[in-house]
């Protein structure tokens, strides 16, 4: 029997969306109100792709570049489509997945939704 947990069982259940239309300052807003660095970008109809934004977005995007926070749009610097880990997972490979992908944070989906985030740091904690 292994000790390793599912994807589901690790992931942090703080999920927060934005609109892609929303500036960079109110999705650094949003992250500093409810103490995140990733939130997904909500779908503007069903054919869409949700997407993902994490602090490096914005660093990356509108800090290094010096652009302002007002007007820059979360769509610019967001990530997308977003890469999902199945719920169900076990959470050894998770890692795996991440890594091939290039990528240190995703959803866990379940039936389609996003029930959680899963942040590499989460694997290492969960040890």
């Amino acid at each position: 029997m292994s000790d390793y947990k599912s994807a589901k069982e690790i992931a942090s259940k703080s999920l927060y969306y934005i609109d892609g239309l929303a500036s960079a300052r109110e999705a650094i807003d949003k992250m500093k109100q409810h103490g995140v660095d990733t939130l997904i970008i909500k779908k503007r109809n069903e054919q869409d792709a949700n997407g993902i934004l994490v602090v490096a977005d914005i660093v990356r995007g509108v800090i290094l570049p010096d652009l302002s926070l007002d007007e820059v749009s979360v769509y610019e610097i967001m990530s997308k489509p977003v890469i999902s880990v199945p719920a169900t997972l076990n959470a050894r490979y998770v890692p795996r997945l991440l890594a091939k992908a290039k990528i240190n944070v995703a959803p866990v989906e379940e039936n389609g939704n996003y029930i959680g985030i899963v942040h590499l740091r989460d694997i290492l904690f969960s040890l």
